[in-house]
């Protein structure tokens, strides 16, 4: 009986309704501010990575690409076989993260999504041979703002958005079918039409992602579960937005 806390006979529902309120807002903070800082090691690996790739001292040029000079990173990461490692390894590692999160310690699943968000960032350096920096940092601003603001309704809307849910999924892996079979026929229409669906598809998930992230608060988790589901929940809205992000780079980037 020591333990009982005779508090609670005197809590008001309206103060109980304010302290998850507050609990939730710290969760989704927590959520946003691991995916902001995911995009920030993306974007700081890809840009690094593209530097270290490419040369203007035709002496120390490999290799050529499109005009552009490769030193033999350039060609190890962009022309050479091993260019399939370096795509394919995200993937190995997002599956990682998500069959071992349970039995991973908050630092390990931390230390996971950093490594994760930089090996996206290398698969992702050569799109600066193929778009001038400067549209690239336009689109990326467009998708942050079209992100905020379909974020922003999955989280206030009272609407219930997971009949939609399944059917966005589904639509994820009709892409990737899509994008596999068209690896063969190097088809821009199909590409293009991909990138319609792309940018509908997750512009749909973030909205529901979002909510269905709000839904897994529990006032009653320890820091490390909570921790670990808003890594989880950070893992899906980076994804969201670096596929929105890449599917409208290729409808609205200005190619080099």
């Amino acid at each position: 009986m020591a333990d009982f806390d005779s508090n609670r006979l005197y809590r008001s529902p309206t103060a109980v309704a304010g302290a998850i309120d507050a609990g939730l807002r710290k969760y989704m903070l927590r959520v946003y501010n691991y995916m902001t800082l995911a995009l920030v090691v993306t974007g700081l690996a890809a840009y690094g990575v593209y530097s270290a790739s490419v040369t203007a001292d035709p002496s120390q040029a490999v290799a050529t690409f499109h005009g552009i000079g490769l030193t033999q990173l350039g060609v190890t990461l962009f022309t050479s076989p091993l260019r399939w490692v370096f795509i394919l390894a995200p993937l190995a590692m997002v599956l990682f993260i998500n069959f071992r999160l349970n039995r991973m310690s908050l630092g390990g699943a931390q230390a996971a999504f950093w490594v994760f968000a930089g090996l996206i960032g290398v698969s992702m350096a050569s799109i600066f041979l193929i778009y001038a920096t400067a549209s690239v940092a336009q689109v990326f601003f467009i998708t942050a703002a079209a992100f905020g603001g379909l974020s922003l309704y999955g989280y206030t809307t009272k609407t219930d958005l997971s009949a939609i849910g399944s059917f966005l999924i589904m639509g994820v892996w009709g892409l990737i079918i899509a994008g596999l079979v068209n690896m063969f026929f190097h088809s821009p229409m199909v590409m293009w039409i991909m990138s319609i669906a792309g940018i509908g598809i997750f512009a749909g998930l973030t909205a529901y992602d979002t909510q269905r992230i709000k839904e897994m608060y529990y006032d009653g988790d320890s820091d490390a579960i909570s921790g670990k589901k808003a890594i989880m929940g950070a893992l899906a809205l980076y994804l969201d937005f670096i596929n929105m992000f890449q599917f409208l780079l290729y409808l609205m980037g200005n190619r080099r």
